[in-house]
């Protein structure tokens, strides 16, 4: 049985372009904040959504994501509020939840994906996950039906591309550089590099995150990967705005602008 993910990644390629997909962390910049504000991507064009489950000692966020992780949790926000988010958008846009492993263990592994399950959701990102940690985690997600989707990196080597990519379903999630999440004024030449590494060893779609927060960049991207992950772009438009409106109209706009430069030439 294929998710609403798998089934977006076949009707974006039949359609000669790549996914657009929005990223927002559940709780900021409050919880019905949150929703509109996804509700406006989607409206604007992203084609699936990555909730961010917010986490106190990321690895991969840079400082916008962890300034908008912070407000989250000073607003209270935890696996209910992640949940309730999940049950809200995954109705509109195929939706996925982005979260450090800590949670997923507190809350109880089977637990967890039931409750993903029951709200809708298609998968889970999970980018301090190792495939050695990951024994029961893909027995488990196996046996609920939810996408594995680990990340991979330029410095991954060929023979663990190979692993990672085995263990993987939904998408692979590249990330263009080494480093943090963040909107930067050109995407790094190794994220084609590792999308082309990557087209060797697996079929599945991939999806180019870290860096990319423009028009622009998207329609770069689009060319050689399957879908281009934004996040730090739109939740800067949240904390520079004067109201939650005047955010949520923008970050509409800014869907706008880049889901008309997926087409592939």
């Amino acid at each position: 049985m294929s998710t609403p993910l798998e089934e977006l990644f076949v009707k974006v390629r039949a359609e000669n372009r790549a996914a657009l997909i929005g990223y927002l962390p559940a709780g900021f910049p409050t919880q019905e904040g949150c929703i509109a504000a996804l509700t406006a991507m989607v409206e604007g064009g992203v084609d699936a959504v990555e909730i961010g489950y917010p986490y106190s000692d990321p690895v991969m966020d840079g400082p916008v994501i962890q300034a908008a992780a912070d407000t989250s949790l000073r607003n209270g926000t935890g696996a209910p509020e992640v949940m309730a988010t999940l049950a809200a958008i995954s109705k509109i846009a195929p939706s996925v939840v982005m979260t450090y492993w800590n949670p997923i263990e507190r809350y109880g592994v089977d637990n967890f994906l039931k409750e993903l399950k029951s709200n809708g959701g298609s998968g889970v990102i999970t980018p301090d996950l190792t495939i050695e940690e990951s024994e029961q985690w893909i027995a488990s997600s196996t046996a609920h039906d939810t996408n594995r989707i680990y990340v991979v990196a330029p410095s991954t080597s060929d023979e663990r591309l190979r692993k990672v990519t085995q263990a993987t379903s939904g998408f692979v999630y590249a990330a263009s550089l080494m480093g943090v999440t963040g909107t930067r004024t050109s995407v790094s030449s190794s994220a084609q590099s590792l999308v082309s590494k990557l087209r060797t060893v697996t079929d599945l779609p991939i999806a180019v995150g870290l860096g990319v927060s423009t028009p622009d960049q998207a329609r770069e991207v689009a060319q050689y990967a399957d879908g281009v992950i934004v996040g730090s772009a739109f939740i800067r438009l949240l904390q520079e705005s004067s109201s939650l409106a005047e955010g949520v109209d923008k970050v509409r706009e800014l869907a706008k602008d880049l889901s008309r430069r997926l087409s592939r030439a």
